[in-house]
C-alpha cells in the first residue's frame, strides 16, 4: 500500500496539508519500504477558504491509503476521506518520517489495529475492483 507524508525537509512531518509544497509516497507492506516519489505544489498555498488549492493534492493523493500530516483542516480531511484516503496526524512536528515508516511495518507483521486494518481492506477491495473492471472490458 502507499503511504504518504507532508513535509518541508524530507525528514519530519511538519507540513499542513494545505500549505504543503512537498508530499513524499512511499510504498509499504510488512516486509519493509521504499520511496516511490516527491509530489511537489506551487502557487499561494497558504491562501485559507481557497479549496481549490486542494484539487490537485486530492487528485495525486488518491492511490494512497494513509497520509500523514501536521495539520490539516476539517473539510480537506473530509475530501481525502470520501476518496479513501486516511489522513493521521503526526504526533509532533518532529516526528521522523522513517520511525512511522518502521513503525507500520513492525505493526503490518503483528496485529493492526482496527483503523489500519480497514484502510488495508479499501486498498484490497480496490485492486479487486480493478481487476474485476478489466475482466469484463
Amino acid at each position: 500500500m502507499k503511504i504518504a507524508f507532508t513535509t518541508s525537509d524530507r525528514v519530519h512531518v511538519n507540513a499542513h496539508f494545505g500549505w504543503a509544497k512537498m508530499i513524499d509516497v512511499y510504498e509499504i507492506s510488512d516486509e519493509g519500504y521504499s520511496f516511490l516519489e516527491t509530489l511537489k505544489f506551487e502557487g499561494n498555498l497558504k491562501q485559507d477558504g481557497n479549496e481549490d488549492k486542494l484539487v490537485p493534492k486530492l487528485d495525486a493523493l488518491v492511490d494512497c491509503t494513509i497520509l500523514y500530516v501536521s495539520a490539516i483542516g476539517g473539510s480537506a480531511a473530509a475530501r481525502l476521506i470520501k476518496k479513501g484516503v486516511t489522513p493521521v496526524k503526526a504526533r509532533s512536528d518532529d516526528e521522523e518520517i522513517q520511525e512511522i515508516l518502521n513503525r507500520l511495518v513492525e505493526t503490518l507483521k503483528g496485529n493492526p489495529p482496527p483503523w489500519l486494518r480497514k484502510a488495508l481492506k479499501k486498498t484490497k477491495r480496490n485492486i479487486e475492483e480493478e481487476l474485476e473492471e478489466e475482466a469484463t472490458l
